[in-house]
């Protein structure tokens, strides 16, 4: 969404240097004005500098990725829905620029995440409601700082919140590539969770296993290994899961569900296949199944939880224990950025756009 300050109208030629401290710069944003291909309905433009209320605060953006939901949204597509014109961005990390006269706990040089769920993160500088940022430390790295509070939130969540899990149980997954599955592999290594990882069949698929198995995975198949009458065969001596993650749907979905175990439960957050989840009747009946859907903003995490949640995969972060793959693009490189994002130049990693 806009900010209420602002309109899209290219500002006068004003040096920054002689803005007062309650006055925003001018901003660079990526636009759209109606939904659609994301690649043809962005544009690039200019917001003019704005007076800072006495809550508020300038934020300096550093970094913000782009998301797979950044991209359905701007098709129209996602749940919820900003009204246009709007700027796009959900997520990301800045430095406080300047502060509104009521302003006590953020102060100009803080390093701060975009509160998730908020959109317009892809600008210069976003002028918002100090409520609407988290002060972090400052030896995070920027690209990690950006994307921690989507994919490895959702991680940490989808863990803790479903199944009383413990040491030496074992959940399953599909998509374990994406960035949540890496960070479910590595959170699950930490606690002493096994986990089987399922991933599409690719010509790289042994690197793909090979770097999976560095991460954390105790098992990867290919879809095309699972197709086979009893999965449990392959477990070998690791207990069966209790927890199943799909992000994919149809038939990956039912790839989930065969490895549970007596009263498991899959998880549901995300369908990359478009295809529904079918589960066969004797899953319900003679195992029980569970199934169940997870949508971030839907947890209604209070601030104190939320906090804690960032602070400890930060912490992680910062001593090398959780990593994932991420591609660095200068933000006038945005279209080339959004075409490797929506997979029109190959790319398998995250984009995350540099101001």
């Amino acid at each position: 969404m806009l900010s209420q300050h602002s309109h899209l109208v290219v500002p006068k030629q004003i040096s920054p240097v002689n803005f007062p401290a309650t006055m925003s710069p001018p901003s660079t944003a990526v636009v759209y004005d109606k939904y659609g291909p994301p690649d043809t309905v962005t544009r690039i433009a200019n917001i003019p500098p704005v007076v800072l209320n006495a809550n508020e605060v300038c934020v300096k953006m550093l970094a913000a990725p782009i998301n797979p939901a950044d991209i359905n949204r701007i098709e129209g597509v996602y749940l919820v829905l900003p009204p246009t014109p709007a700027i796009g961005g959900w997520e990301g990390v800045g430095e406080i620029h300047s502060v509104g006269s009521a302003v006590v706990a953020l102060s100009p040089g803080d390093l701060v995440i975009h509160a998730a769920y908020l959109s317009g993160t892809w600008q210069t500088y976003v002028v918002e409601d100090q409520s609407l940022w988290y002060k972090i430390d400052k030896n995070t790295p920027i690209e990690y700082a950006a994307t921690i509070s989507v994919n490895p939130l959702s991680a940490l969540r989808m863990l803790e919140d479903f199944v009383a899990l413990k040491s030496g149980d074992t959940i399953v997954q599909n998509g374990a590539t994406s960035i949540v599955g890496q960070c479910v592999i590595q959170l699950a290594r930490i606690r002493g969770i096994h986990s089987i990882n399922i991933i599409r069949d690719k010509p790289d698929s042994d690197k793909i296993k090979e770097k999976l198995i560095k991460l954390g995975a105790t098992k990867v198949f290919t879809e095309s290994e699972l197709e086979v009458k009893d999965v449990k065969k392959l477990l070998g001596d690791i207990p069966k899961p209790s927890l199943g993650l799909n992000c994919i749907g149809g038939n990956a979905a039912n790839m989930v569900v065969k490895f549970l175990k007596q009263g498991g439960t899959m998880v549901t957050y995300g369908g990359m296949s478009k295809k529904p989840i079918t589960v066969s009747t004797t899953h319900f009946i003679f195992k029980d199944i569970s199934l169940k859907g997870f949508l971030l903003r839907e947890k209604n995490l209070d601030e104190a939880q939320y906090k804690c949640s960032i602070d400890h995969l930060l912490a992680l972060v910062r001593a090398g224990i959780l990593q994932y793959e991420m591609e660095m693009v200068p933000f006038k490189d945005f279209h080339i950025a959004l075409e490797k994002a929506m997979g029109k130049q190959g790319s398998q990693r995250k984009q995350i756009l540099t101001f």
